[in-house]
């Protein structure tokens, strides 16, 4: 018949296709779902993915999978791309640099998924059905295969209903009886008995494949190597292992990720109001604590490293091996994860810090004569996120109401009283100051304090209060007066003697 013999030619075509897979190097591939944000448990699997490419000199693939058109999110596709590059996972392959085993598009591949279904059926391992289900009976896996009558047909009288246009779908065909092993890097070798695994779809009525599908038939013609995972699909994995039989195909290696959670017992989820890379980013995270936070969930280095917390990128390249990922499920704790922002804050340059910070600066302090430059320094060791630096520098910008309770510190030894005495000497010092800088500044209010045999902090505290109006300052009386200037601080001390003259 005319689609037997159009099935012989084309076996050349597929020959074609085998010839151009990759051979005799490591080759991983990250393949999301453009169907919204990209969550902590994606980035992980990003992550880990590029890592293992690297550490073993291979190649990393970025590949679109789009088949599921109706959870489609528009912009979702440059999410990933923005955060993939923010985050310095680099692809080798995909659909914006191209590659030799192309497209990286799903969608744009849909002619490859049909013939390889129908090869499928030639080989056995997969079946033509008839049966009018709808989809929410077929993804609520109530369609089994002995309700399933086409399973039994001859390939003759199921080819001549596809040639007469009946509609149709092609379900895999899962051997009766027996078990199926697979073997995966974290959780080793797992048995399943045939009987618990459902004849799957494989190519939908439309002609689009199935996740389930698309993905063998993808990661075998780009020469994928190492399939990363969350756990979740280790039940799927035995019909992974019965298409790749059915093809005849190598099975590549298994690394299931336990998953990220919540808590104890949930799962992270955007339903429930956990964050994502792109919320994370802005409530103040720096991207490179967030790699190095993510890459902790579910794996510890080994050996010299063993006791190590702090990574860049680089050398989780060097040092990532797959026997340092844990079964258990990891959670994620946003305390942790602020311990390890402050870590990084702190350790930037001001060089660095400071274009960081300055748009949070900016938002706080909106006086021209301002040089925020001044400030930047001195909320860097204050800040366990960047959205902690404008509440601490908006004083700067405008003095708060505040109350005279604020003058009194047991420490300093100083008073309601005794502040007023302070702000009274010290406002006629800092007049006759004509070099407004931070020397001259300091000299004065200490040599203020020696004449008057009091200690430094009788004279500074009253002096800070008066000038910022809160109880805790990124930077003491002297920082202060010399951002605020001349100007400006007097006009502060004077507010200040005048409220606690009242």
């Amino acid at each position: 018949m005319l689609y037997l013999e159009e099935f012989i030619m084309d076996m050349s075509w597929f020959n074609e296709m085998e010839k151009r897979i990759p051979q005799g190097e490591v080759r991983t591939r990250f393949a999301p779902s453009p169907t919204g944000y990209m969550h902590v448990g994606n980035l992980r699997t990003a992550l880990y993915t590029w890592l293992i490419a690297r550490h073993q000199g291979g190649k990393f693939l970025l590949r679109i999978e789009d088949t599921d058109q109706g959870r489609l999110v528009e912009g979702a596709v440059d999410v990933i791309y923005k955060t993939l590059r923010e985050c310095g996972l680099t692809w080798d392959e995909g659909p914006d640099v191209g590659g030799p085993v192309g497209p990286y598009i799903q969608t744009e591949r849909r002619e490859f998924y049909g013939k390889y279904a129908h090869l499928l059926v030639e080989k056995g391992h997969a079946y033509y059905c008839f049966c009018d289900k709808a989809e929410s009976a077929e993804d609520s896996g109530d369609f089994t295969r002995e309700a399933d009558p086409c399973r039994d047909l001859s390939l003759e009288t199921a080819k001549a209903r596809v040639a007469a246009g009946e509609p149709y779908v092609i379900r895999q065909r899962i051997p009766q009886g027996g078990q199926t092993t697979f073997h995966d890097a974290i959780f080793g070798s797992i048995t399943v008995d045939n009987d618990t695994l459902d004849d799957q779809v494989l190519l939908k009525r439309d002609g689009l494949p199935t996740y389930n599908f698309a993905n063998v038939i993808d990661d075998h013609l780009m020469g994928i190597t190492h399939v990363v995972r969350g756990s979740e699909y280790l039940s799927s994995a035995p019909k992974y292992n019965l298409l790749y039989e059915g093809f005849g195909w190598t099975v590549p290696e298994y690394i299931h990720c336990s998953p990220v959670m919540r808590d104890a017992h949930n799962k992270m989820s955007k339903r429930h109001g956990d964050p994502s890379y792109e919320d994370l980013k802005a409530q103040g995270y720096l991207t490179a604590a967030i790699l190095n936070y993510v890459a902790l969930l579910g794996w510890a280095p080994k050996g010299e490293n063993s006791e190590r917390e702090f990574f860049t990128l680089d050398e989780l390249s060097r040092i990532f091996e797959l026997s340092g990922v844990s079964k258990s499920p990891a959670i994620f704790d946003i305390e942790k994860l602020k311990y390890f922002n402050a870590n990084y804050l702190r350790q930037l340059s001001p060089e660095d810090f400071y274009p960081l910070a300055q748009p949070y600066l900016a938002q706080a302090v909106k006086t021209p004569s301002i040089d925020l430059e001044l400030i930047a320094p001195l909320v860097q060791g204050r800040c366990d996120t960047l959205l902690d630096i404008a509440p601490q520098a908006d004083f700067f910008d405008a003095l708060p109401e505040y109350s005279n309770e604020l003058y009194c510190h047991k420490k300093m030894k100083t008073d309601e009283a005794n502040s007023l005495e302070a702000l009274r000497a010290t406002l006629p010092v800092l007049e006759a100051l004509s070099d407004w800088t931070y020397d001259a500044i300091h000299d004065a209010l200490v040599g203020l304090a020696e004449k008057l045999e009091l200690k430094n902090g009788r004279i500074m505290w009253p002096v800070r209060t008066a000038l910022s109006g809160k109880p805790v300052t990124p930077g003491g009386a002297v920082e202060l007066c010399h951002i605020l200037g001349k100007e400006e601080t007097l006009r502060r001390m004077a507010l200040g003697i005048e409220q606690l003259s009242r």
